[in-house]
């Protein structure tokens, strides 16, 4: 190759043409080359996995048990990054701003469905500004009153509210939490009118609940479970056309007349939009491998989350379909979260 290229260097004429095609194709060789080596080689460093919560709750829990077996599977530390604030926009905002190389990852929640219709202005698109890596897991949300409730079952709740349109209330953690998006949601289906009363955060609301200065709930089965076991709080019904795992014995939505209403809280990972694809399967594999193992699921299984893989397709196709769902709730209702 290289007396090729003395021999060409002194030629004239349309001797060039040929040099020019032989170093154009040792570039693209080269180019090739390297484009696999880097795709053997990822990932080669830590990955950064933004939970758009605080610590503690049920997304960061979930993430780390996740994220530590997915680290032993890549073979590099996952650091859970906490960036909580703004109903997880500052979360998302710093994801969708990042390089796409597949070193920054975040466990998205509802609010990725959510966000686009509860906010007039966001500084990134949650519909295209993020690529499905892996579905992780969900939890239907359950109605729950306090314990010296008179509402025995949901269509106690839902004939009372009939009865007294406007005069019973339910909690949620704040405008637009997947709480009230599921109170506005019984209300639709159900055909009820109830008053919505927003709370900073789940533990106010479930104070004055327990408190029974609120008369019901809907709410993450994750924040209630113990309250529910001290006898402190009563559960009517779950959200969904099946039973809980975690309440076995708590009738469903369909079951009390109310088909339609379902409602979950959920989890999955995402990465920036235009990530490679051979780093999203890589990531998709290991999300896979590690909701399959014993201890994970374990843990999840402890904390009431249906554990639910696939492909980063049918992520997508579902968050699509939340998104839809939501959207209609909120729209329909007004709400607003700015």
């Amino acid at each position: 190759m290289l007396r090729g290229l003395v021999r060409i260097r002194n030629l004239q004429g349309g001797s060039r043409p040929v040099l020019a095609t032989r170093l154009a194709a040792l570039v693209a060789a080269l180019a090739l080359g390297t484009t696999a080596a880097r795709a053997d080689s990822y990932p080669d460093k830590p990955i950064r996995l933004v939970v758009p919560y605080a610590a503690g709750g049920a997304v960061d829990i979930v993430a780390r048990s996740v994220g530590q077996r997915m680290s032993q599977l890549l073979k590099q530390p996952i650091i859970v990054d906490n960036r909580p604030g703004a109903s997880t926009n500052i979360g998302m905002d710093y994801v969708a701003k990042a390089p796409a190389d597949g070193y920054t990852i975040m466990m998205a929640s509802n609010s990725l469905a959510t966000n686009a219709a509860l906010f007039n202005k966001l500084s990134f698109n949650p519909t295209t500004d993020f690529a499905p890596v892996a579905r992780i897991g969900e939890a239907s949300l359950v109605v729950v009153v306090p314990a010296k409730s008179p509402f025995k079952s949901l269509k106690d709740l839902v004939a009372q509210a009939k009865a007294q349109p406007g005069k019973l209330n339910y909690a949620s953690a704040g405008n637009g939490s997947s709480g009230h998006l599921a109170g506005e949601m019984l209300k639709d289906t159900a055909g009820i009118d109830v008053l919505h009363v927003p709370y900073k955060g789940g533990a106010p609301a479930i104070t004055d609940l327990i408190g029974e200065r609120i008369t019901f709930m809907p709410i993450n089965p994750l924040e209630v479970v113990s309250h529910i076991k001290a006898g402190t709080l009563r559960p009517l019904a779950v959200a969904s056309a099946q039973h809980s795992a975690q309440l076995p014995n708590v009738p469903t939505a369909k079951e009390e007349g109310l088909p339609n209403f379902t409602a979950s809280v959920w989890w999955g990972l995402v990465a920036p939009a235009k990530t490679p694809a051979h780093v999203i399967r890589q990531l998709n594999a290991a999300a896979n491998t590690a909701l399959a193992d014993p201890e994970v699921k374990k843990q999840l299984g402890q904390l009431g989350v249906t554990i639910v893989s696939g492909t980063p397709e049918q992520f997508g196709q579902f968050v699509k379909t939340e998104t839809t769902t939501w959207n209609n709730v909120i729209r329909k209702a007004g709400i607003t979260a700015d």
